[in-house]
């Protein structure tokens, strides 16, 4: 099974039960949250073999983190627990009824998180250094280099090292509030190092200066593909030899947006990995991000391995005609949904026969 290493910070996460202002509300939500260790699940989730790591503290927030992450099959061999650094918080503010095109809002108590510490002896830890080692996949992001200059100097090590048959990802992941009175240069010289990196067209602006296809193929020469996620209009994978791949995004009711960059990642990565081309690669990541954006969290869960295989192999107007809503995929076109029903209705005939079977 190919191994995938994600590196970066988990915080918790509190959210109202209700969606009312943070002052009115009388519960929250305790969950989990962090880019790279919802990539990792989401890498779970698509058969590969996924560890995370970093840092919490010793309490009961880092405590969550990691029994969550191992409930989804995610391995923390490589997690280090601070004993006086805090796992780092953050409270998502759901958008309100009163204001619907207001969106959802996010509060961060992270400074001086136990994630901040990571740095170069980091890579010292005997486990860290084992999953690297047997990694397919390592997975970093631009928050981390933002969280203190230890970070940043980890995260330049790791994208610097020789490969040894490993593939590196960037995934910008632009945060404002990170980056104030920082010098955002440094995002450029991180991806430039990576063999893929991932960037949302309306973060290529701040990052880069520039949402201009050519001219952030120009900025990054060295990666061997970068991916731009358009939004809800389509992904574009711009390969260094000139090839260009452009895959529409699915028509989805968006119920919450966060995370869904996430779960694109994770789909378009494990489909790299898998040694799928481009345009499949993308489907992969536009069916795992559309999952995402029609439920409350940070990532939503997959269809079945035979409707997404129907959904993956589509035609390009099967792909145009599909509609999500409430992690429900469907199609005006009959043949994908008939090929679909005649899958299950195959599986269901084997279980039957086995179950008969003398």
């Amino acid at each position: 099974m190919l191994s995938a290493v994600c590196v970066g910070e988990t915080m918790a996460m509190l959210t109202p039960a209700k969606p009312v202002p943070l002052h009115q509300a009388t519960e929250l939500h305790c969950g989990i949250g962090g880019a790279e260790s919802n990539v990792a699940m989401g890498l779970a989730a698509m058969g590969m073999d996924s560890h995370w790591v970093g840092r919490v503290g010793r309490d009961g927030f880092g405590t969550r983190i990691l029994d969550e992450l191992s409930g989804h099959g995610v391995g923390i061999s490589g997690v280090e627990i601070d004993p006086g650094r805090p796992t780092g918080l953050y409270v998502k503010i759901p958008a309100q009824a009163s204001n619907p095109d207001g969106g959802s809002s996010v509060l961060y108590y992270r400074q001086g998180s136990a994630a901040s510490a990571m740095s170069l002896g980091t890579l010292a830890n005997p486990a860290v250094a084992r999953l690297l080692e047997g990694a397919a996949l390592v997975h970093l992001s631009g928050i981390t280099a933002a969280l203190s200059p230890e970070c940043l100097e980890l995260t330049e090590a790791i994208l610097a090292a020789p490969r040894q048959g490993r593939v590196l990802s960037f995934d910008v992941n632009w945060r404002a509030a990170l980056w104030t009175g920082r010098d955002r240069s440094v995002l450029r010289r991180l991806a430039n190092l990576a063999d893929i990196v991932l960037v949302g067209k309306d973060e290529a602006e701040h990052a880069f200066g520039t949402t201009d296809e050519t001219e952030l193929r120009r900025l990054m020469p060295d990666p061997a593909v970068v991916v731009i996620k358009n939004e809800a209009i389509s992904a574009i994978a711009l390969e260094r030899d000139g090839t260009r791949s452009e895959v529409p995004a699915l028509s989805v009711d968006v119920l919450e947006p966060v995370g869904a960059g996430d779960s694109f990642a994770a789909g378009y990565l494990s489909g790299i990995l898998f040694g799928l081309d481009q345009k499949a690669s993308l489907r992969r990541g536009h069916v795992a991000a559309a999952c995402t954006l029609t439920v409350h969290g940070d990532r939503g869960p997959l269809p079945d391995a035979s409707r997404l295989s129907a959904i993956l192999d589509s035609t390009d107007a099967e792909w145009a005609a599909i509609h999500v809503a409430g992690g429900h995929f469907t199609t005006q076109d009959r043949s994908l949904q008939d090929q679909s029903l005649q899958d299950r209705s195959l599986q269901d005939q084997s279980l039957q026969d086995r179950r008969t079977a003398p």
